[in-house]
């Protein structure tokens, strides 16, 4: 940073200017310098300073990432002893230097309240629930905080010179390696994907995996405004289907659309099925035809491209499931 300017040869300056007639506007830009010089000061200093927290929060996510799994080895879904350990240290430390990190501007869509809370009581159930819900449901609020609006984005290491000589090579693809993920992997990429949009409140992941009544695996439900300012709010089922080496018939689709009718009332205005795999023409037929009639609930039918299409509009959600 620049000395400070002589208050004694700003006046001068002013004088000469004065003398030839001339807008002083060397002497104002001496007098503005200091605030410039400033401004410049800080935008650096907070642009290191949020790149040493992203680092930070780097290896502080890595860190639970890695001990979650080693926690629960011998942990009953249903224990109700309280884990200890160094796992338990390190990830309890994690969570709490990555609370100071964020501060009070991030934004935290995740379950943060319940997180904090399974880690107060520390059981064998509660440490299952933070790695099945609460921490994949927190992630994501933490790598979206890592960058401001001024920061440059992340390039992957290439030769630049290469990529701006404008000769493409390979194809342009949205397809996703749906095989990395079990069916617990899918419904978990699922509840975040749905907790993204704005227009779903209540997000909910309820059945346990391969549970007997396959009837829902989430629900949420749809807020609905008009320009008018008013909002109501329809009650959405989810179910996910795995499928990649068979597709979802209209069987399939109809013994759905049975079931989640069990979970009434509250009146169920959509369904949506997602699948990994696709729809038979016979399924989406159906679909068509049960939806023609106006009957409750909508179907909506997901197939792989329709969750590659929206998932390539949040990068961040298939690096963070590990589809990228």
């Amino acid at each position: 940073m620049n000395d400070l300017p002589d208050i004694d040869e700003i006046g001068q300056m002013f004088i000469d200017y004065f003398e030839i007639s001339e807008p002083p506007i060397g002497a104002f830009e001496a007098g503005e310098q200091p605030a410039k010089d400033l401004a410049e000061y800080r935008y650096r200093l907070n642009r290191a300073r949020r790149r040493a927290a992203r680092e930070r929060l780097a290896q502080l996510t890595t860190v639970i990432d890695a001990s979650l799994p080693r926690l629960l080895v011998d942990a009953a879904r249903d224990s109700q002893a309280r884990l200890e350990g160094p796992e338990v240290d390190q990830i309890t430390t994690a969570v709490d230097e990555i609370e100071r990190l964020l501060g009070d501007t991030a934004q935290r869509r995740g379950r943060w309240s319940d997180l904090h809370r399974h880690l107060h009581f520390g059981q064998g159930h509660d440490w299952h629930d933070i790695a099945e819900f609460d921490w994949p449901s927190v992630r994501p609020d933490i790598e979206a905080s890592t960058l401001a609006d001024s920061d440059p984005l992340p390039v992957p290491d290439i030769d630049l010179g290469q990529a701006a000589a404008g000769h493409l090579t390979g194809t342009a693809t949205t397809a996703l390696p749906w095989d990395r993920l079990d069916d617990d992997g899918f419904e978990r990429l699922l509840y975040d994907l749905l907790r993204s949009f704005p227009e779903h409140d209540n997000v909910q992941w309820l059945m346990q995996t391969r549970a007997p009544d396959r009837g829902r695996d989430l629900s949420l439900d749809r807020v609905l405004r008009d320009s008018t300012g008013s909002a109501r709010h329809e009650r959405v089922i989810v179910q996910a289907k795995h499928w990649r080496k068979k597709s979802v018939g209209p069987a399939d689709v109809s013994n759905t659309l049975t079931v989640a009718r069990l979970w009434e009332p509250p009146v169920i205005r959509g369904l949506i099925i997602a699948t990994t795999g696709r729809f038979t023409a016979d399924a989406v037929d159906w679909a068509e035809k049960h939806n023609n009639t106006g009957a409750a609930p909508l179907i909506e039918l997901w197939p792989d491209s329709r969750l590659e299409s929206l998932l390539a509009q949040k990068p961040h959600l298939t690096a963070s499931h590990g589809l990228r």
